[in-house]
C-alpha cells in the first residue's frame, strides 16, 4: 500500500505562489490533485498571515479542500515523545508526529528542522528530481 503525503506549511505557501522549481511543482500538484493532507498546525500557520483579500481567498480555498489532521491522542503522545528526545519546536514536533503516527511522508523545504527524527520520511520539493526522498534513521 502506498504511503500518503503530509504537506508542511512552507510547501503550501510555495506551491500556491508557484515558487517551487518545476519538478517539485509537478510532484506537489499531483499530491494536491489527489486531496492535500495537512496538520492543523499548517492550517494555523498558513492562515495567520493571509495578507490581501485575494490571498486570503486562495489560502482558505486550499485549506477547505484539504484533509486536516487534528491533535488525536496518538499524535499528542508522539509529539510528547519527540519533544523529550530532541530539540524541536513544538509546531514542528506536531507536524512530524502527525506524519509518523499516520505513516505519511512529510513534504517540506525545512529538512534540517526534522533531520533528527528517526523513521520520518522527508521530501524537499525544492531539491527533488522525480521521487527523491530521505528517511531519517537517527
Amino acid at each position: 500500500m502506498a504511503k500518503g503525503y503530509l504537506l508542511d506549511s512552507n510547501v503550501i505557501i510555495g506551491f500556491l505562489a508557484s515558487r517551487i522549481p518545476e519538478s517539485g511543482m509537478k510532484m506537489v500538484s499531483a499530491i494536491v490533485n489527489q486531496k492535500p493532507v495537512i496538520s492543523v498546525i499548517s492550517q494555523i500557520e498558513v492562515l495567520r498571515y493571509s495578507g490581501s483579500p485575494e490571498n486570503e481567498l486562495v489560502l482558505n480555498n486550499f485549506i477547505n479542500s484539504s484533509v486536516i489532521y487534528s491533535l488525536s491522542p496518538a499524535i499528542i503522545q508522539q509529539t510528547i515523545e519527540l519533544c523529550r528526545k530532541s530539540k524541536i519546536k513544538l509546531p514542528d514536533a506536531i507536524i512530524a508526529a502527525t506524519a509518523l503516527s499516520e505513516k505519511f511522508i512529510l513534504i517540506t523545504r525545512n529538512i534540517d528542522d526534522f533531520k533528527n527524527i528517526s523513521g520520518l520520511e522527508l521530501i524537499n520539493p525544492w531539491e527533488t528530481q522525480g521521487t527523491n526522498s530521505n528517511t531519517v534513521t537517527a
